[in-house]
């Protein structure tokens, strides 16, 4: 009788979300990095934001103090680098980064966009269309001019920024799309 063994029903379900959570997990330990590497190991408002937001996803203590560990050998690098697209309908994309090697990370941005249809954009194409401000999660980019997206582009869109987010190095990708 295929399909009434409860065990392998749970351990599909439970595959699926420790692959989410891993994906976050990787994410968020970049970013404790980068901000360590910034404060040098010691306590900062920036790496006290990172931990709190790794905290609320229940990341474990062991995880945070080893990435915080990590960061501050002198071996340790990590680049946060911002690129700029157009997407769809014309909407303006800023996808920021971090890494700890920009050319595999320009390549692998460059290749989700051409496997779309878009290509990268210049520095500043985009950035005219956006603001930087201070949130409770840190520097945010909020569009100051918005673009309308026909229900096709819209739907391209959700599957570039899906695509790009999928990406280990990617944390963040903003748009101005209404």
């Amino acid at each position: 009788m295929s399909g009434h063994n409860k065990w392998a029903q749970i351990k599909h379900k439970k595959a699926i979300t420790d692959a989410k959570k891993s994906k976050i997990f990787s994410k968020l330990v970049r970013f404790i990095s980068v901000e360590a590497k910034l404060s040098g190991g010691k306590e900062s408002p920036g790496l006290r934001s990172a931990i709190e937001k790794a905290k609320k996803v229940n990341m474990s203590s062991d995880v945070i103090e080893r990435a915080v560990k990590k960061a501050s050998e002198p071996s340790a690098h990590m680049d946060a680098i911002t690129y700029e697209t157009h997407g769809p309908g014309g909407a303006g994309i800023i996808i920021e980064t971090l890494t700890d090697s920009k050319n595999r990370t320009a390549q692998d941005i460059k290749h989700i966009l051409t496997k779309n249809g878009f290509a990268l954009g210049g520095i500043g194409s985009v950035a005219w269309a956006f603001k930087k401000e201070k949130s409770p999660e840190g520097l945010v980019w909020i569009p100051t001019n918005t673009i309308s997206l026909s229900d096709t582009d819209l739907e391209l869109l959700d599957k570039l920024v899906e695509d790009l987010e999928e990406n280990d190095d990617v944390q963040e990708v903003y748009t101005n799309a209404e």
